[in-house]
């Protein structure tokens, strides 16, 4: 019988009422109590870090995690988080930086009603993680929801209040949860030891471009974050209106030290900045382009990359870790 450690955090899963709203507050024995089933397939040891929201969680909780599972590593054959939706699929993307070459399954799950509810998807959840984790051929960092295995790197929420909940973006699923068996569609085999993040640089930004947006709001940023992530339209480009501000603006930030990191906003099929003219500046700026990498992987990756030196962040960035860009 396989031994998995199940790290809860709270969310969704472990909320109960407070004065009409949810809050966490079931505790990770009382999880597994109401799902029995698990302790007939597997030895379960369960301990509790946070008990939060998943808006409250940050990345400072996930490299937490990631050193929970590094002291535990040897101990267990296998880890299963809950976690709240909302950050789920970042939480998936961090972990799968600060947790790499991991022969042992990573899952995280959660629910979208609480698993006190009769009508809850918590409890087929919770079980379908623990089925996975123990399942033979498993490794690495997954989301598992709804029956679906998504990979860390390419898992995003899609939907606010559906069971099915979330989707993997530009990646086939890894497998199937189905009446209690894991039905496989991808397996990778992983030689060697886990390589587990020392340190994080959590100064990372987003900003999301919109139809005549004034470019000095990129100024406000300067100084401020070691990487700023900037969304585009389309497969990319930077917008001139009469003049080139938006491509000085960003000059300013690069000359300030700060890593810039071009991509698109729409969610499938990436960027390619080398299309249209409005995307020149990539080559004069020497600009990051993330290509078809999620925002929850691009955010993630520049957290653990700049942990690891700011000097070669662009190369490490661009190189491919995890299915999390082709």
């Amino acid at each position: 019988m396989k031994k998995i450690l199940l790290i809860a955090t709270g969310g969704t899963i472990a909320s109960k009422p407070e004065n009409g709203r949810l809050t966490p507050e079931i505790t990770s024995e009382e999880l597994l109590d109401y799902v029995p089933e698990i302790k007939k397939i597997c030895s379960v040891t369960a301990i509790q870090p946070f008990n939060r929201d998943s808006t409250n969680m940050n990345y400072g909780d996930w490299f937490t995690l990631s050193e929970l599972i590094r002291e535990n590593y040897d101990l267990y054959d296998g880890f299963v988080i809950t976690h709240g939706t909302d950050t789920m699929a970042y939480c998936a993307a961090a972990l799968s930086y600060f947790v790499q070459n991991n022969a042992k399954p990573i899952v995280i799950t959660g629910s979208q009603k609480s698993i006190y509810l009769r009508d809850s998807d918590a409890r087929s959840n919770l079980l379908g993680a623990f089925i996975f984790a123990c399942e033979e051929g498993a490794n690495g960092v997954h989301v598992v929801f709804d029956g679906k295995v998504i990979i860390g790197t390419r898992a995003r929420k899609s939907r606010t209040r559906s069971y099915n909940a979330f989707t993997s973006v530009d990646y086939p699923e890894v497998a199937r949860i189905v009446e209690g068996k894991v039905r496989f569609f991808i397996k990778r085999e992983i030689v060697g030891d886990p390589v587990f993040c020392k340190k994080i640089n959590s100064s990372v930004a987003v900003i999301k471009l919109i139809p005549g947006m004034r470019s000095d709001l990129i100024d406000f940023l300067a100084g401020k974050c070691a990487a700023v992530v900037i969304e585009s339209f389309g497969v990319g480009g930077i917008p001139y209106y009469s003049n080139a501000d938006f491509e000085r603006a960003i000059k300013r930030l690069i000359d300030c030290g700060t890593k810039v990191i071009m991509t698109t906003q729409v969610e499938h099929e990436g960027s390619d900045m080398g299309v249209y003219k409005v995307g020149e500046a990539m080559d004069r700026l020497g600009l990051i382009e993330a290509r078809d990498m999620t925002l929850e992987a691009i955010a993630a990756k520049a957290v653990w990359a700049l942990g690891i030196s700011g000097d070669n962040f662009k190369e490490l960035f661009l190189t491919p870790i995890s299915y999390d860009m082709f």
